[in-house]
């Protein structure tokens, strides 16, 4: 998990996911680089080192999952594995021209996942087209007994799914805006293609229709409360006594359990224990917490509110900015947590969603385009995304252009 903490600490049994993977006869490549403990939106706080973006290997390639989504852009592997807590797959997937899902939560079992915020983290496929994401879907997804999170959900066909999106297109679809999801952030090229996206929806049958989601100016300050409190709690068990790193320089039980957290851990993820432990503590719980946890049922009656009235699927740019370049944000963790005011509003009320991309900026890199659908509804997002595909292809495939990823890693 790019950490300095469990290096070389060898997992006594596959997780779920993986291991439905190899019992459908999947082979597994290896493990890719990522933000330590998934906390990151550049793949650039890791104990291994940067990721670079295939595209420009000066640029990120998004995080946490970045090393997946690099591995699928530069034809390494057809697919991946990531986790998406705040945007972890699909902003990596925009950055990198890449297709990936955010599933519902409780779609796909946790099981032997390292945790990071237990009441947002889902595994999820990068792939390069929607039948990738549907084949790799249909392998890890359904109830599983060993995580208590998991639903007992009917899991659909979402490979044979794909094929009426080819004939019927998206008529009757209802693709809602969101009226208080400003984009006065994002940056213009990002808004025209967004723009271009949805004519393009328009042109497939869709209709596009305003909706309002009145408690989303609230998201991003809802999510780094409850999502760092939640990480504080479960990186608490990494503390040198069974397993992974363990300082050598300890004169007490106390002492042991400092310094071995303080040499085992990134700087990011220290920063965040520590905004974790702060807003659980008894003289700030009521007031930033419970009033978070509050907030975050209100997004989700919002989202309610509009599927059942409104819409079927949401639209919104991936991210307010394309890949920024390597170093550029990391002494600014403020705008680093601002790249992802457009994915974390999902993760709070735990719906599905895809990254897609949707056409190039002015200097070359890629552009996504998010779908949002309801509870359970991943085969409505990949049939959107074929549709889409279809009427505006896009090549996933940098290095047919130019090589430069292959020299700029070495």
């Amino acid at each position: 998990c790019g950490s300095k903490i469990l290096k070389g600490f060898i997992p006594p049994y596959e997780c779920t996911a993986v291991q439905r993977i190899l019992d459908c006869g999947g082979v597994l490549l290896g493990k890719t680089n990522l933000d330590e403990f998934a906390m990151g939106s550049s793949c650039e706080h890791s104990a291994f080192g940067p990721v670079r973006n295939p595209w420009d290997p000066q640029r990120v390639p998004g995080g946490s999952s970045g090393g997946s989504a690099a591995a699928v852009a530069s034809g390494q592997v057809p697919l991946a594995l990531g986790t998406d807590t705040g945007g972890s797959i699909r902003q990596p997937a925009a950055f990198t021209g890449t297709l990936g899902l955010k599933p519902t939560y409780g779609r796909v079992s946790r099981y032997g996942a390292v945790a990071y915020a237990s009441s947002f983290d889902q595994i999820g496929p990068f792939g390069r087209t929607p039948r990738d994401l549907a084949l790799l879907l249909q392998a890890i997804a359904g109830k599983d007994p060993n995580d208590s999170t998991s639903m007992h959900v009917e899991v659909p066909d979402y490979v044979g799914g794909l094929d009426r999106a080819r004939t019927e297109g998206l008529k009757g679809l209802r693709v809602g805006v969101p009226k208080e999801q400003g984009l006065d952030g994002v940056q213009e090229d990002i808004r025209r293609s967004y723009q271009q996206s949805l004519t393009t929806l328009e042109q497939l049958g869709a209709s596009v229709v305003e909706v309002s989601l009145p408690h989303l100016v609230h998201a991003l300050a809802t999510y780094y409360i409850i999502v760092p409190a939640e990480a504080s709690s479960n990186l608490a068990r990494y503390d040198g006594v069974r397993y992974g790193h363990r300082t050598e320089r300890s004169e007490s039980l106390e002492q042991m359990y400092c310094r071995t957290r303080a040499e085992g851990f990134g700087p990011e993820v220290k920063r965040r224990i520590m905004m974790g432990s702060f807003v659980l503590s008894s003289g700030y719980y009521e007031a930033y917490y419970r009033r978070a946890q509050q907030v975050r049922t209100l997004i989700i009656n919002d989202y309610k509110a509009a599927f059942a009235n409104f819409c079927d699927v949401i639209a919104t740019p991936v991210s307010p900015t394309a890949a920024f370049k390597l170093g550029e944000r990391m002494h600014s963790p403020l705008e680093m947590y601002l790249a992802d005011v457009l994915t974390v509003p999902i993760n709070l009320a735990g719906l599905p969603a895809l990254s897609l991309p949707c056409g190039l900026d002015p200097t070359g890199l890629p552009v996504g385009l998010q779908l949002i659908a309801p509870p359970f509804q991943e085969l409505r997002l990949l049939q959107a995304a074929e549709s889409f595909l279809q009427q505006q292809p896009f090549d996933v495939l940098p290095l047919k252009k130019d090589s430069a990823f292959a020299t700029g890693a070495q």
